[in-house]
């Protein structure tokens, strides 16, 4: 989402080395980075989810608009070169026009996920084990407007 580099001028480029942990899963810092150069790995409970390599890329908007910790950590692949924006909660106040742009990354990354398990759902239909819960899930994903969800799962009910 390179149209969300054209917010963060006000932001001084910062250079990260390699290793360097951005966000660190379940703890809470108001702070949300912006990729102009490098790969970012995601983690959750150490399994990498996702390498983002595309400038634009934004990284802990979850934890600000949940008001929640992080739910993943976030750690440099490489030097990454990122906008550093310590208190993303007045940003994003301040910058109404990041709140389409954001929608739309949320959307997408919903999309990627309901097709995901869209796909499960019907691979597994019928095989009589955990796996039929998909469709349970999906249901649960679509009609959820409860603020205070907590997905968690029968063998960690405490993970986010």
């Amino acid at each position: 989402m390179r149209a969300i580099l054209a917010h963060c001028g006000s932001f001084p480029l910062q250079n990260l080395p390699a290793g360097t942990v951005l966000l660190e899963e379940g703890k809470i810092t108001g702070r949300v980075y912006v990729l102009t150069e490098g790969q970012i790995e995601i983690l959750r409970n150490d399994a990498q989810v996702t390498v983002l390599d595309e400038p634009g890329s934004l990284i802990g908007e979850m934890s600000v608009l949940l008001g929640a910790p992080h739910t993943a950590t976030a750690r440099a692949l490489g030097d990454v070169k990122v906008h550093a924006i310590p208190d993303a909660r007045a940003f994003f106040s301040a910058k109404p026009e990041m709140a389409w742009l954001v929608a739309r990354l949320l959307a997408n990354r919903l999309n990627a996920a309901t097709t995901y398990l869209v796909d499960l759902k019907r691979q597994f239909a019928g095989s009589g084990d955990h796996l039929e819960m998909v469709g349970e899930v999906l249901e649960t994903l679509m009609h959820q407007q409860d603020k205070d969800f907590r997905p968690g799962s029968d063998r960690d009910p405490g993970c986010p």
